[in-house]
């Protein structure tokens, strides 16, 4: 029996378990009880518990979350049920309910929607650069191809349409994305995932001489990241590059205070250039 599938007392039946092997089975804990009639064994996700038990599946952000995919940190869960469903019972507090019509539809008894109507539903629950970071990390991963894409538009609202110039699936990381689209808003030339002679790969390169690199916790918490990171500003500024380091906390959370940041770089170099002129 798979971990994260629907098993139904059906299926018990016909593989053999009678219904006191399944009382036993619930009461010793190899086999959990997501609602009447419906199980799964230990070792599902249990956000698929929590949605199984909700008569649904995992969706929207929920689901790419469960895949690596990068979605705005949120702590509700996302529960699709199906628009056929009657009598559902009142979500617990911090879950949210969609119930349109799937664009692909699952295995029977799978406790997640597929990929692409998790991609759908982000776009709509998302503001549109996040949704943007949504869709360049589904695509960078490989949970949404490219091919994919004229369904997914062509489903989504008329208005949605104009994110898809916007996309770039070279983007590693969800920050990287939002910042790069913070740089476009200030009328910049921007180039993603840049090589440089005697630095190395760079997030982004900004009117070809401002390097930014969008800097986590999980890869730059060490000081021996920070050591590392230090020698290629260094080498970058001995090749006359800037480098500026906004924290992905800030990129998400504050992204005003970084595109005021990053605007007071360009406007120095600017005043700079107009005494030398």
């Amino acid at each position: 029996m798979d971990a994260d599938m629907l098993i139904r007392t059906r299926q018990l039946h016909e593989a053999g378990w009678s219904d006191r092997a399944i009382r036993a089975a619930v009461a010793a804990g190899t086999l959990i009880r997501l609602r009447e009639g419906a199980f799964c064994v230990p070792g599902t996700d249990p956000v698929c518990i929590a949605a199984g038990s909700a008569f649904g599946r995992v969706g929207c952000i929920s689901a790419l979350r469960r895949l690596g995919v990068f979605v705005l940190e949120r702590a509700e869960l996302h529960v699709h049920n199906a628009r056929t469903s009657s009598r559902l019972p009142p979500l617990a507090r911090r879950q949210r309910r969609h119930c349109r019509r799937l664009l692909r539809q699952p295995h029977p008894d799978a406790l997640a929607v597929e990929p692409l109507d998790a991609v759908y539903d982000a776009v709509l629950c998302q503001p549109p650069r996040a949704a943007i970071a949504t869709i360049d990390s589904a695509l960078h991963l490989g949970v949404l191809r490219h091919d994919e894409l004229d369904e997914l538009f062509a489903a989504l609202p008329r208005r949605y349409r104009r994110l898809r110039r916007l996309l770039d699936a070279r983007a590693e990381s969800g920050p990287e994305t939002l910042m790069r689209l913070i740089v476009r808003s200030l009328g910049c030339t921007v180039e993603v995932q840049v090589d440089i002679d005697g630095v190395g790969r760079v997030d982004l390169l900004v009117d070809g001489w401002l390097i930014i690199e969008c800097d986590s916790k999980e890869y730059h918490s060490d000081w021996e990241a920070q050591r590392r990171d230090r020698r290629r500003d260094q080498a970058a500024a001995a090749l006359g590059y800037a480098t500026f380091r906004p924290i992905a906390e800030d990129i998400m959370w504050a992204p005003e205070t970084v595109r005021a940041a990053v605007a007071g770089l360009l406007s120095g170099v600017q005043r700079r250039r107009y005494r030398l002129m």
